[in-house]
């Protein structure tokens, strides 16, 4: 499988805050594709294209609002490609064009102030919503405790995978 990531930046304060972005978001939708391989095993020679938009809140909203009807500016949307089935994406086994997946779209101060609220570097926490927003390309989700514990696994082995610390690590250790 060979892979294409396209970044777009339409906020400039994506390379202020961040020394190489575009690169950062290259490596972890790298990482969240190799770990969830398996689930592309079918698209072996074939390219795999996805696009990363690094927008800011008042784009974010906007898709917000037109595409999921809610209002206000939230941290990644993910736009799969692909009809979603039952699980994770299993593409046909069948050379041909290149297999789209989606699109990933970051907002810059949502994520900005989810770092400094949670202690995290801005580097780490847009590593995982990168991955987080891959494997909801691929078909994953966590609307429910079954679904997040396939996925979570997914997105802590590819943090790992770039020196990222497990984000669910204090949640998982809080006892009531």
């Amino acid at each position: 499988m060979t892979v294409k990531i396209d970044i777009l930046s339409s906020c400039p304060s994506w390379d202020a805050a961040l020394e190489d972005a575009a690169g950062l978001c290259r490596r972890a939708a790298s990482a969240a594709l190799d770990e969830a391989r398996m689930g592309l095993s079918d698209a072996d020679g074939r390219l795999v294209e996805v696009s990363i938009v690094l927008a800011d809140n008042a784009e974010i909203a906007d898709l917000n609002l037109r595409f999921r009807r809610r209002e206000g500016a939230t941290n990644v949307l993910s736009f799969p490609a692909l009809p979603a089935g039952d699980g994770a994406l299993e593409p046909a086994a069948r050379p041909g064009p290149p297999l789209l997946l989606g699109d990933v779209v970051l907002a810059y101060e949502t994520i900005a102030d989810e770092a400094n609220d949670q202690d995290k570097t801005l580097a780490n926490h847009v590593a995982h919503l990168v991955i987080h927003g891959i494997l909801h390309l691929l078909g994953y989700d966590h609307l429910d405790d079954a679904e997040a514990q396939i996925m979570e696994p997914l997105e802590i082995r590819a943090l790992d995978a770039l020196g990222v610390a497990d984000p669910y690590a204090e949640a998982k250790s809080f006892v009531p």
